[in-house]
């Protein structure tokens, strides 16, 4: 027996491929130039095309914007977990074997230093929610046979992409006028004050009860350590967008004392007005506007987000506007095999 070099594609699980086309594209931002976090302007963007459909700028298809959770990067849409397809694979079926109708779906990066920036425009991270809105969107528009028309466009993701994808629909109406969010950051006395104790623990017990330190030996981290590191550093994110620093471009305000755990108030009311839940009446007509909106969550979130969907399904019941909320057994992650349902939801919406 001898081994020899074979010819041709490999099988599954090791090679899927796609009947659709995926392009990986390597964009330069205006916006994020000169950011305070000094995170790249040069950023991946991937456009995922159905089987048969041309570049080419003109069209009128739909387009549905994905974007990634907290400590998500774009090029983790490509993992493929085990006995799972990956994202773009579970796209590619969507279009090639499911029958849905042809649409453009475009993978946005919005990774920062800290982990993420809740696409929002912040001193800071960066401006985040422009870089999508006034950068991204036109650049797609102008290359691919997508419609340039908030009414043919959507948008979806999960946690803090669950987040961005209820709150940028509201803050810039003008882009989007669909969304799906599975298990979006919302109602924060839940999803994030019970980690704030956590937070104020772990600095207090390795980090001399400081963020600054914890941010100075992060880099000296290898390997990353989730368990210790990633709460803290998530809710320090969380802080430089909902309440940055106008002192210190790149740093934040903590809503909560460190040395307790206790909240400072004026900060937290800064944060409870990025709240989809408290966001909701104020951006009453424009959630009328949407012609989808698609709510999620697992029953057992570790973050109490699926009783974050709920608060804001209540929200949008008293404001009569039209949406759905589906609760399912399981817990925060492992829900990659939920987008492809909502993702042809939004573009039936989007389509009629």
């Amino acid at each position: 027996m001898s081994l020899r070099e074979a010819s041709g594609p490999l099988d599954p699980p090791w090679n899927r491929e796609l009947r659709g086309s995926f392009d990986e594209l390597i964009v330069e931002s205006d916006l994020l130039a000169g950011n305070p976090l000094g995170d790249p302007s040069k950023r991946p963007l991937y456009v995922y095309r159905p089987p048969g459909v041309e570049a080419g700028g003109g069209g009128d298809l739909p387009s549905v914007y994905l974007i990634q959770g907290y400590y998500g990067r774009i090029d983790g849409w490509r993992q493929r977990p085990p006995y799972e397809p990956s994202m773009v694979e579970r796209v590619d079926r969507l279009f090639a074997d499911e029958g849905c109708p042809d649409a453009i779906i475009v993978f946005v990066d919005a990774w920062t230093a800290y982990g993420g920036s809740q696409f929002v425009d912040s001193i800071g991270t960066g401006p985040y929610q422009s870089y999508l809105c006034d950068e991204v969107i036109p650049f797609v528009d102008e290359r691919y046979p997508t419609a340039a028309d908030r009414e043919r466009r959507g948008i979806a993701g999960k946690s803090s992409g669950g987040y961005g994808a209820m709150v940028v629909p509201m803050m810039r109406p003008d882009c989007f006028s669909a969304l799906a969010s599975h298990a979006g950051d919302a109602l924060f006395e839940l999803c994030h004050i019970p980690f704030f104790g956590e937070t104020a623990r772990t600095l207090r017990d390795h980090y001399d009860a400081s963020f600054d330190v914890f941010l100075e030996k992060l880099p000296e981290m290898d390997p990353f350590d989730m368990d210790r590191a990633g709460e803290p550093l998530m809710e320090y994110g969380c802080a430089a967008a909902y309440s940055p620093d106008p002192d210190r471009p790149g740093k934040a305000i903590l809503p909560f004392e460190i040395e307790t755990g206790k909240l400072i108030d004026d900060v937290w009311e800064q944060w409870l007005t990025f709240d989809p839940v408290r966001m909701a009446p104020k951006y009453a007509s424009e959630l009328r506007s949407m012609r989808r909106i698609y709510l999620d969550g697992g029953r057992k979130d570790e973050w109490f987000l699926d009783l974050g969907a709920q608060a804001v399904a209540r929200e949008l019941e008293k404001l009569g506007v039209d949406h759905t909320l589906e609760l399912f057994d399981g817990k925060h992650g492992g829900m990659t095999y939920r987008y492809p349902g909502a993702i042809r939801e939004l573009i039936e919406a989007l389509s009629a």
